[in-house]
């Protein structure tokens, strides 16, 4: 007598959303959406561009879906599919150019002492300042943990590009943090002063 191996909760999830059962496609994006677009605004300049991005997504995940095989983590597999989204639109609007060699100042790592003191959303506004390209390569190689080889194919871009958008994404973040520390420190002064005035 052979096993019968029960399917998960996603697992029908997924296949209901295949059948094309709008009720389990609504589902499956409300359990998603938020976290993905958590990703999406790392990538995009602003709150709508994000929903763009999230949009474009999530049709490309679902005219996709027959596509995914369950070997993997549902997650992990929707997560590239929004990355991809938010490198596309950046690849047909910019185009990168090398950037020249930084001071070895511009090398140190980013200091995470003072990131995890940052509120996140801080940090996030932060990032979404940088410039197009160089917030794509800071998201992809920090926060995604892709190689500069890979980058480069998916931004079709060289490796040394890809290094130099880096460095330059972590310098200027790096000054950020620090003209951002000692607006902080300046005002707490002048709060303190107001008090013993």
């Amino acid at each position: 007598m052979g096993f019968f191996k029960a399917k998960s909760e996603e697992q029908l999830l997924i296949e209901g959303c295949i059948k094309g059962n709008a009720k389990a496609c609504k589902q499956l994006y409300d359990q998603h959406a938020p976290k993905m677009f958590g990703i999406c605004l790392r990538y995009a300049k602003d709150y709508h561009v994000a929903e763009d991005i999230l949009q474009e997504g999530f049709v490309k995940v679902f005219r996709n879906l027959s596509k995914f095989r369950f070997e993997g983590s549902f997650e992990g597999w929707l997560r590239r599919i929004i990355v991809n989204t938010a490198i596309e639109q950046y690849r047909k609007t910019v185009r990168m150019y090398p950037v020249g060699e930084l001071t070895q100042e511009a090398h140190q790592a980013f200091d995470d002492m003072t990131v995890e003191s940052m509120a996140a959303q801080d940090l996030l506004k932060l990032v979404q300042d940088l410039s197009p390209g160089y917030r794509t390569v800071f998201n992809l190689y920090v926060i995604e943990g892709f190689s500069h080889k890979e980058i480069a194919e998916m931004m079709n871009i060289s490796e040394g590009t890809s290094k130099s958008q880096l460095a330059r994404a972590r310098y200027i973040l790096q000054k950020k943090v620090k003209d951002l520390d000692e607006h902080h420190e300046r005002l707490l002064r002048k709060h303190l002063d107001e008090l013993y005035v």
